[in-house]
């Protein structure tokens, strides 16, 4: 059995605010990089209950064609504070060159505030399979069928 793997991808990271912190793994098997708040003047960003947020990094990023950037939640302010991300995951196409931001919305109760350097999305790199897409007369048939939000049970 052979264990090796295959060389990570190298993903490009360009500077677009000086103050920008640069993303990093926090352990050795950690699946995502966390991705650090760049605020303006390096002032907080208060986000009321209920509201969203446009939470920019400083960073623009070159991802490899055949993969994508997957913007997650960070689960200790998600369970914590009730802030995750509303489009999650989000994503980061490889032809994308603009500044990554994260938008977060607050689902607690209480206004949370996001200060410069705060960890606050995850990214996970993943491949990407393209489709090639066809309009069908008719679909190749299955046991569930048409059966759709909870058909197979709760």
């Amino acid at each position: 059995m052979n264990n090796s793997h295959p060389e990570p991808p190298v993903i490009g990271f360009r500077r677009i605010r000086p103050e920008a912190i640069l993303p990093a793994y926090q352990s050795e098997g950690a699946a995502g990089m966390d991705l650090v708040a760049c605020t303006d003047q390096l002032q907080p960003i208060v986000i009321p209950p209920g509201e969203i947020r446009i939470i920019p990094t400083g960073w623009a990023v070159s991802i490899p064609k055949g993969l994508e950037g997957q913007v997650r939640p960070r689960s200790g302010l998600a369970t914590k504070f009730g802030l995750t991300v509303p489009n999650a995951p989000g994503t980061i196409d490889s032809d994308y060159r603009g500044e990554v931001a994260v938008a977060l919305i607050n689902l607690g109760r209480q206004p949370f505030t996001v200060e410069h350097g705060m960890r606050i999305a995850q990214l996970v790199i993943a491949p990407v399979a393209r489709a090639i897409i066809r309009e069908a007369s008719k679909l190749t048939p299955t046991a569930r069928g048409e059966g759709g939000f909870g058909s197979t049970g709760v």
